[in-house]
């Protein structure tokens, strides 16, 4: 093999990490985009924010279905690889629920946006929100037992629980902007701590 051949061998991997790397600037970014401005926003608004051509988004994402199921899975990735490294670094285990439970929210207010759009296909809507229960109730389970078994919260919730009253407080900030949810969701995890 000359020298030749062992740099090219080197650069498929590297295309590969900075392909992945880009589409996840490119979720990113549509994550955010539709935080403040709706999962009807712009294209070139969601390029600017990536800082791509609009090309750049249409070649990975031809249509806004495609987009908004990659930003949903996306988000549900990045939200369930977060919790143990949180419960790894945190604190406390509690520490580590609340900000898992602000990562949580965040993903939460871009969902019922897009949730609102994929409805129509209700095979595919019903496919994500089973993904979505799949990999994030361990997480929240997880974070959970261990701020109980620390002596820190309540044992008496389950994941399912803690989630769906979050998901209930998380409702009307898509309709109002004056409603703080991340300041209600806080109040109800420190409702959870154990008098000391």
């Amino acid at each position: 093999m000359s020298d030749g051949d062992k740099g090219a061998g080197h650069a498929v991997p590297s295309k590969r990490a900075d392909a992945r790397r880009n589409k996840e600037t490119l979720l990113d970014a549509a994550a955010a985009v539709f935080v403040t401005s709706g999962v009807e926003a712009p294209v070139r608004d969601i390029a600017a924010e990536a800082g791509v051509g609009v090309g750049t988004i249409y070649r990975h994402f031809p249509t806004r279905a495609d987009l908004i199921i990659a930003v949903y899975r996306h988000q549900v990735e990045a939200c369930a690889e977060a919790g143990p490294a949180l419960l790894s670094t945190g604190a406390t285990p509690h520490a580590a629920l609340g900000q898992w439970i602000n990562l949580f929210v965040d993903f939460l207010v871009t969902k019922h946006g897009l949730a609102a759009v994929l409805r129509s296909d209700n095979t595919g809507f019903d496919a994500l929100h089973a993904y979505f229960l799949d990999r994030l109730v361990p997480v929240c389970t997880q974070l959970l037992d261990a701020a109980a078994a620390s002596g820190e919260i309540r044992s008496d919730l389950t994941a399912l629980e803690l989630m769906r009253g979050v998901g209930n407080l998380c409702i009307g900030a898509d309709s109002d902007p004056r409603y703080d949810a991340r300041r209600l969701v806080e109040l109800l995890i420190a409702g959870l701590r154990l008098p000391r």
